[in-house]
């Protein structure tokens, strides 16, 4: 099967890469340097010429809740043109597979966890990445009226939970919770600093699976795509609160000092919980442990140096 991935130097695309079962496809292109999602025509011209036999859509511009709320018409225009290319192009050009990964910042900021499917539109989205959240939701119902109009295509959406490991990024003013973590631990560690600030209370709940583990999801979707729901949470139906990333995070750095709390900064929804019915019925489960997945983010994070 040729297989076109976008974003495939990010990391959901670089540990699609690595996964043990990614040689059983021809995947395209390798980098996102070779396909410039922003531009139309170039997307289709592409798709003319390697003609895929799935598309799957990881590409995006994606953040932490500074990057957010620093740039929101980058995270609404960029996420919405790559998203609306991609797909009409793919429409247009007669691909009939296409695999479109959401997020679960689509969901509304006051919906009850955890998170169904359905929720989606039924209020509205979280402040601090509203424009991610309003071009995640426009690509999803995009697919969904593909289908509509024409049940011969065959486009879904898999709405992950919050994502973090290998390939992430580490800088605190663009990356996620569980990176901006290692980073400051780490750095409190080397600097033999005693205090590390956890911005709010701490109390706010969130679940983050390994993205290795996100890998393995593409993997079975792909084989078994078919049976796939047109939209389907994918995540671990457990949380921890942001305390509790500190505290494990701490521990397998070997950090013994302190956290102080800023309460005077954002701390986002207060819980941000998927339910994974479907998924455990479409028959897959993550297997990586919060521990095991923070030691092996923070190991990548020490090989390469990143400072």
């Amino acid at each position: 099967m040729r297989v076109l991935l976008t974003g495939a130097s990010g990391m959901v695309g670089r540990n699609f890469l690595e996964h043990s079962e990614a040689c059983d496809f021809e995947i395209l292109p390798p980098f996102s340097s070779g396909l410039n999602l922003l531009d139309y025509a170039t997307v289709k011209e592409y798709l003319l010429n390697y003609k895929p036999d799935l598309i799957i859509h990881a590409a995006g511009k994606v953040g932490g809740i500074q990057a957010n709320i620093r740039e929101p018409v980058r995270f609404l225009l960029e996420n919405l043109d790559m998203g609306r290319n991609i797909v009409w192009a793919a429409r247009e050009t007669e691909v009939k597979k296409l695999l479109n990964l959401g997020s679960a910042c689509m969901y509304p900021r006051n919906a009850q966890n955890p998170l169904r499917e359905e929720m989606i539109l039924q209020g509205e989205p979280e402040p601090t990445n509203e424009g991610y959240a309003l071009a995640k939701i426009t690509i999803a119902r995009l697919c969904e009226y593909v289908v509509k109009e024409n049940p011969d295509y065959h486009y879904k959406t898999l709405i992950p939970c919050n994502l973090y490991g290998r390939w992430d990024k580490f800088d605190p003013g663009n990356s996620h919770l569980v990176p901006a973590i290692i980073k400051k631990v780490h750095d409190a560690m080397i600097a033999n600093g005693k205090e590390v600030e956890i911005w709010g209370s701490g109390t706010a709940r969130r679940e983050f699976m390994y993205a290795g583990d996100m890998a393995d999801c593409l993997v079975h979707a792909i084989r078994n795509f078919v049976s796939l729901p047109q939209s389907m949470n994918v995540g671990l139906g457990y949380d921890y609160t942001i305390n509790e990333y500190y505290r494990i995070a701490a521990e397998v750095i070997g950090f013994k000092g302190e956290f102080v709390h800023d309460l005077s900064k954002p701390e986002g929804m207060r819980q941000k919980l998927v339910d994974v019915s479907r998924l455990k019925s479409f028959g897959w489960r993550a297997k990586t442990s919060l521990e095991e997945g923070i030691e092996k983010t923070y190991k990548f994070y020490l090989e390469r140096g990143i400072k």
